[in-house]
């Protein structure tokens, strides 16, 4: 038998099926084990982004599903497992609703695509009713004073991002940084981060600007000609810097910065080059064959979103397979522990850290085109784990389950 994916659709009315504990057997077979998981996004009404190209696909997130559970079957079949991923697009006002469906059904495992916020409230909501695997909030809080233990994080952090651009910028000789944020709550934390990040490495912020968001389109006809007029006055006059460091979470500027500066400079963070979990250039550790595996069952390339989620429901598949067992209890305790690991691609094997329940694994600084380095940069060592030198380590750590 090979997974399904069971698609539902929020105010559709379409009615979930009943989970069953086991698949029926054929042919006198022993009855496969089911491992049960979902896949809630949570979409927000928001303007269009400023380019057309990153406008959201349809099936965000839930195409790396599919592929998750297409490759947990691949081993699971010959171990009598059987995997599972419900899909349901939700709003904020229906979140949870739709999550107290998955607890009624009995659904033990469900990756989230929320804002911070929504993400906190549902994992509050659930309790210890199931596991939550966070495959969208970036905010340190969540790993951090907000910490829940019902939660894993497959999406890197603020933090594990701005220490792995900062890593490479020092590599550069590049110190000195002019950091530009927006005026969004998400975009003043990720500010943060970069703020921690030049402390901890040796940068120095030489300026500060905040670009307020004063509503509007994102985009017209006549953006570039307003954004040619409006972005190099705004830089002006800056103190000397090597480069210029955006945070901008919300979508809103970043993008028009490369070539409107006023001082010819290079642009890192949301735009230029910029640090993520994953980018659909890259080739190597065998992401070629991964890549083309997913083009070919979403039609399109693959998004840090879909990755995370792929990445949460191999996490399961990986347990599964391991420990022998669809348990959920036991599939937690093995994630959690210092003999899981899951390969994502990137040249080592992704691990978990025990004091904030984040996903260990290397970032990708990206350009439009290419992958033009890797994080942790080889001159940054540590005691345990090098990519334990990208986000908030154990000493330093404020969260507390």
């Amino acid at each position: 038998m090979t997974g399904r994916i069971i698609i539902l659709l929020a105010g559709l009315g379409i009615a979930a099926p009943a989970i069953a504990q086991q698949a029926a057997p054929a042919g006198g077979q022993k009855p496969m084990q089911i491992v049960h998981a979902a896949v809630l996004r949570v979409d927000v009404p928001e303007l269009p982004p400023i380019s057309r190209l990153d406008t959201p696909p349809a099936d965000l997130g839930f195409a790396g599903a599919r592929l998750a559970i297409e490759d947990n079957d691949t081993t699971g079949r010959f171990m009598g497992q059987d995997f599972e991923a419900a899909e349901i697009v939700a709003t904020p006002e229906t979140a949870a609703a739709e999550m107290d469906k998955l607890l009624s059904q009995g659904v033990t495992f469900i990756v989230t695509l929320a804002d911070e916020d929504q993400t906190l409230k549902l994992s509050d909501q659930v309790g210890d009713r199931a596991t939550l695997l966070n495959a969208r909030a970036r905010g340190d809080r969540l790993r951090g004073k907000d910490c829940r233990a019902n939660v894993i994080h497959t999406a890197p952090s603020h933090a594990m991002l701005a220490d792995g651009l900062a890593q490479f910028l020092m590599w550069k000789k590049w110190s000195d940084w002019f950091l530009i944020s927006g005026s969004h709550p998400e975009d003043i934390a990720l500010a943060d981060a970069y703020r921690r990040a030049a402390k901890k490495f040796g940068a120095k912020i030489v300026e500060e600007r905040t670009y307020e968001d004063t509503g509007g389109g994102r985009r017209t006809d006549s953006g570039y000609v307003q954004v040619q007029q409006q972005m190099p006055v705004f830089t002006q006059r800056a103190a000397d810097h090597q480069i210029v460091i955006a945070a901008d979470e919300a979508g809103v500027f970043a993008p028009w910065l490369p070539y409107q500066t006023w001082d010819p400079r290079p642009v890192a963070g949301s735009a230029g080059l910029v640090p993520r979990s994953w980018h659909p250039a890259l080739e190597a550790w065998g992401a070629t064959q991964f890549q083309n595996r997913f083009e070919k069952l979403a039609t399109r390339r693959m998004w840090d979103e879909d990755y995370q989620t792929w990445l949460a429901l191999r996490m399961i598949g990986e347990a599964a397979t391991r420990t022998q067992s669809t348990d959920p209890v036991k599939l937690k305790e093995f994630m959690l522990s210092d003999k899981f690991e899951v390969a994502g691609f990137k040249g080592q094997k992704l691990t978990m850290r025990d004091w904030d329940h984040q996903l260990r694994q290397p970032i990708l600084l990206t350009t439009g085109d290419v992958t033009s380095s890797v994080s942790p940069q080889d001159q940054y060592l540590h005691q345990s784990s090098a990519l334990d030198t990208l986000g908030i380590d154990r000493p330093e750590t404020e969260c507390k389950f």
